[in-house]
């Protein structure tokens, strides 16, 4: 057990026992991750050939061809799992050390659900300068860039700047695996409840990472309006002192042209996308439009009880296991990034994203109810479903 942090156990789903203490600490100990070698070194002549002298062979063939490598290292199946430690979690900017068991465990579910390598790359420094120059001259070392962990506003110039800079697939998957979820799960809801996307008003509090990417891929999916939030209450073009994301969504988002607090964003909404660790008093979730569907995915504390939103809303969903209607990012990136790999794709574009949103949504598609409107995130399906999704769209999008 870790007595410098006692805290009450971890909840486990399925109505289990909780997880304890012990038994996190010893899964974790000694890291999460170990090389395993693909051909065996057993004898002289299998040393001679995965080794010197026989490499010295692979290596002139790339030297002469660089296209080679994707075939003879594993560089285009390695995926470089990349934070500064700015926005670990729930538990803000911890540092690169402290965010490396979080990166680890990321590489563990592409190896999972995506049959992806990947390697936990924590970096000592918070300068987009840096990162970009890091990456940009370890790029023979991986195929792609899974960003993770990094606070806004600096993870959109961070992830701009790298696929500038990047001929491989870069994505920051707290913004765009967050939205991708959240898109294939609104699709089921809206499914078993009837209802047409480009008819609702959906709002969202919380306009960090999550939050502008979630708004984006819902606009660009067609939903009817947008109401997105910060600490400052709704985002409108009249608002003084928006930062240059905030102020281009403005121009695209509130078409009810609302001011003021969550009161007035919820009044009458069908959607509600809770992205930002505040509390919504169930008095709100009341005055929201028939049949509404509330989305409470801060963790490990849904802005609401789901059994409060429920009273009130015909669908509920959160972003923890021991709640019906899991909203969970491994549903995403790890099909996501397999596609784009197998593709050969240099980037990954829109159209790849609501491909894999699309594709979520499918695996459920016969077992929809209020209380399963995406997939489970352990569904072995998803990931294949997402990453031929994810690669027929990009040679669609000619990326590939």
């Amino acid at each position: 057990m870790n007595p410098a942090n006692p805290a009450k156990p971890v909840s486990s789903p399925n109505g289990n026992a909780p997880v304890t203490d012990d038994e996190i600490f010893a899964a974790h100990e000694g890291g999460k991750l170990a090389i395993s070698v693909t051909a065996p070194i057993a004898d002289p002549r299998s040393l001679a050939i995965a080794y010197t002298p026989g490499v010295a062979k692979v290596c002139r063939a790339i030297a002469q061809d660089a296209s080679k490598a994707a075939r003879y290292t594993w560089a285009h199946r390695v995926v470089a799992v990349v934070s500064d430690g700015t926005a670990v979690l729930g538990l803000g900017d911890i540092g690169a050390s402290a965010s490396l068991p979080v990166m680890e465990g990321k590489a563990a579910l592409f190896k999972t659900f995506g049959g992806l390598d990947s390697i936990p790359l924590v970096l000592d420094t918070t300068d987009v300068d840096e990162i970009v120059a890091t990456l940009v001259r370890l790029r023979p070392s991986f195929g792609a860039v899974n960003l993770e962990d990094v606070s806004a506003p600096r993870c959109f110039e961070l992830e701009k700047r790298l696929i500038e800079a990047l001929d491989c697939p870069v994505m920051h998957d707290d913004q765009h695996g967050t939205a991708i979820v959240l898109l294939a799960a609104l699709r089921g809801a809206n499914t078993v409840l009837g209802k047409d996307i480009s008819k609702q008003r959906v709002v969202i509090a919380g306009a960090g990472a999550a939050g502008i990417a979630c708004a984006k891929i819902l606009l660009a999916a067609g939903i009817g309006d947008v109401t997105l939030l910060d600490s400052r209450g709704i985002i409108h073009a009249g608002r003084d002192h928006l930062n240059p994301v905030k102020a281009e969504l403005a121009g695209r988002t509130n078409v009810a042209g609302l001011t003021g607090g969550l009161a007035e964003a919820l009044a009458g909404a069908d959607v509600f996308v809770g992205l930002s660790a505040s509390t919504v008093a169930e008095e709100l979730v009341a005055t929201m439009a028939p049949d509404s569907i509330v989305f409470a995915l801060s963790n490990p504390d849904p802005e609401i009880h789901p059994e409060a939103a429920a009273r009130h809303a015909a669908i509920v969903a959160t972003g923890r296991s021991d709640f019906p209607n899991q909203i969970n990012n491994v549903l995403a990136f790890p099909g996501i990034f397999r596609g784009a790999l197998d593709s050969g794709a240099r980037r990954i574009t829109e159209s790849m994203k609501l491909a894999a949103a699309d594709a979520i949504a499918a695996v459920a598609a016969d077992e929809l109810a209020p209380d399963h409107i995406v997939p489970s995130a352990i569904d072995p399906r998803v990931g294949p479903a997402v990453a031929a999704a994810v690669a027929a769209a990009a040679r669609a999008d000619g990326v590939a």
